[in-house]
């Protein structure tokens, strides 16, 4: 009997324990998600590259999850850069479900490779009204390569149309962040290729007060970690700027 008492009650204070460290875990990844959420309100076009992998769809969840948490007041646009044109799936708005709900799996085809994001970033930013309050951002997911006039490795960040993008969005004062993900086409299979965008990506991001996020040039595993990158950088920022 004493023996059977005795099990109960290490099976309590184990079954308490594991709950307490549940617990514990739990509210620790609450603390630290409430500490990277995005804490001013801004205009943001989240820009996707139709002929991205299909890897890319899984991350779909965790970019709802961003654009739900953006604080009350932000504005938000979706669009898809395919076979050369901006498909906007959700104009500018403040209904975060709304845009949320809009994100769909990139088609991942070389049927709708854009041969040049930027062109379609312009697009974008002329979408932006000048009469907005508060900080305006491109998220950018993407592999960066323009290949509309040859691919020459030696232009690599410095095409007509990414200076072009640079001087636009500077001029709208839109800083543009950027997530590296390989096309089915060329970076998919050329370390070469994925260099040349990623520098690419690296330039426009820095030269418009944004950042490049990416793993190496074989890809990524989630887009979790550039998220969570993301969050930190616009509270830098955003906390220097007032």
């Amino acid at each position: 009997m004493f023996r059977k008492v005795s099990a109960f009650l290490i099976a309590s204070v184990m079954l308490l324990m594991s709950v307490g460290a549940s617990s514990l875990a739990n509210a620790a990844k609450k603390n630290e998600t409430e500490a990277l959420r995005v804490r001013e309100p801004l205009n943001i076009a989240i820009l996707i590259q139709d002929d991205l992998i299909s890897r890319v769809g899984n991350e779909l969840g965790v970019t709802r999850d961003f654009i739900r948490s953006l604080p009350a007041g932000s504005r938000v646009m979706v669009g898809y850069i395919t076979a050369g044109s901006l498909q906007v799936r959700q104009p500018f708005t403040t209904d975060l479900g709304r845009a949320a709900n809009s994100l769909r799996i990139p088609i991942a085809s070389t049927s709708a490779s854009a041969y040049n994001p930027y062109v379609e970033v312009l697009e974008a930013l002329k979408k932006f009204d000048s009469s907005w309050q508060g900080h305006n951002a491109i998220l950018l997911i993407s592999d960066g390569l323009d290949t509309s006039r040859g691919f020459d490795v030696s232009s690599a960040g410095h095409t007509l149309d990414i200076d072009r993008t640079i001087s636009e969005a500077n001029r709208r004062n839109t800083a543009i962040f950027s997530f590296y993900a390989p096309s089915v086409g060329l970076t998919s299979r050329s370390y070469l290729a994925a260099s040349y965008g990623q520098s690419s990506l690296n330039r426009v991001s820095h030269d418009t007060g944004g950042r490049a996020f990416f793993q190496g040039t074989t890809g990524f595993v989630t887009f979790d970690s550039y998220f969570n990158r993301l969050r930190a950088e616009l509270n830098r920022q955003y906390a220097t700027a007032s």
